[in-house]
């Protein structure tokens, strides 16, 4: 697999990378490409985060569960789409959320390349899909080393949020030094649950309370 993201990155990841669950994601999605399937986002795309988001600009991560399954959508971003892509509903919470918290306008794109070049780390626990198959790639080694990179996050920084929504992601709250980090858990944004406590989380403005607090900028969360 050619893996392209950022190069502190790379440096900071280098011994994931020769893992036997590495080595079998790289396996798998061979096979598949043999088999003519189509896979979620496209090659270039799978580390997207790790390249718009530069290992030591890191302030806030953001996790997702898998990415978008439907043509067009998945980018290498937990939650974002493309300019020109209809925002997913459980974006579009997000977006409500959003202007419920901050007052931020609802945007017309669902791009959120915006965020990452501030620092945060949009990353989707699962980090490819089959074509039309939520979580078709659930169960490859994905999550295990997207594990040990939220555990290297809390063990090398400090001072770190951490935003968690729903089951899947909270998961990875073990991994986490709640004494070093803001940890932010709510129900996830998807039209299922975000009634049960997405919605009046505003952890959009309590990332950055904790920012400021610590000495960092805040993000600037218009779209």
């Amino acid at each position: 697999m050619d893996i392209k993201m950022e190069s502190s990155w790379k440096n900071a990841l280098s011994d994931l990378f020769e893992k036997p669950y590495f080595i079998q994601i790289t396996e798998h999605l061979k096979a598949e490409k043999a088999l003519k399937r189509t896979i979620y986002p496209t090659g270039p795309q799978i580390f997207n985060a790790f390249s718009l988001t530069p290992y030591d600009k890191v302030k806030v991560v953001i996790l997702g569960q898998d990415p978008y399954h439907n043509p067009n959508q998945a980018m290498g971003l937990s939650f974002s789409v493309p300019d020109g892509i209809k925002p997913p509903p459980s974006l579009v919470n997000i977006f409500k959320e959003l202007h419920k918290d901050i007052g931020m306008p609802i945007p017309s794109t669902g791009n959120l390349t915006h965020w990452t070049e501030q620092g945060v780390l949009l990353l989707n626990a699962v980090l490819t899909v089959r074509a039309n198959e939520p979580a078709s790639h659930a169960k490859i080694g994905w999550t295990k080393f997207t594990d040990d990179i939220m555990l290297h996050l809390s063990l090398k920084k400090t001072g770190l949020v951490f935003i968690l929504w729903g089951n899947f992601a909270q998961e990875k709250i073990k991994l986490i030094d709640g004494a070093k980090h803001k940890i932010l858990k709510a129900a996830h944004p998807s039209p299922f649950s975000a009634y049960n406590g997405f919605f009046g989380s505003k952890h959009f403005s309590a990332t950055n309370e904790y920012l400021v607090k610590n000495n960092q900028d805040p993000i600037d969360w218009a779209i």
